[in-house]
């Protein structure tokens, strides 16, 4: 199993919103490709409370059967329609990504 995490910082505004409404934007839009791509067992988005100096603002954890799985996310139509979106919303991004396997 892969796991991905990826953490943004968001801009005060984009794409005609505040921070909090793409925050919640950016939830829906990725939480609705669960069930949708093979290989890609488990995603899920959570915003950040401490809402300390280092902080981000919201991360994505996320499973996959495999590194072809993560890659095949990567690329697949339903991801690409969601990029851009994200793109225009985020200061900052960071992510890992790494495998379960011993």
């Amino acid at each position: 199993m892969v796991r991905h995490i990826v953490l943004w910082r968001l801009k005060e505004s984009a794409n005609g919103r505040g921070k909090a409404e793409n925050a919640a934007e950016i939830k829906r839009l990725l939480e609705d490709l669960n069930g949708k791509m093979p290989g890609l067992l488990k995603l899920e988005v959570g915003y950040d409370f401490s809402r300390g100096a280092e902080s981000s603002d919201i991360v994505l954890y996320s499973e996959f059967e495999s590194r072809a799985a993560l890659d095949a996310y990567q690329t697949h139509p339903l991801h690409e329609a969601v990029k851009p979106f994200v793109m225009a919303a985020r200061e900052e991004r960071r992510l890992v990504d790494y495998s379960c396997e011993p």
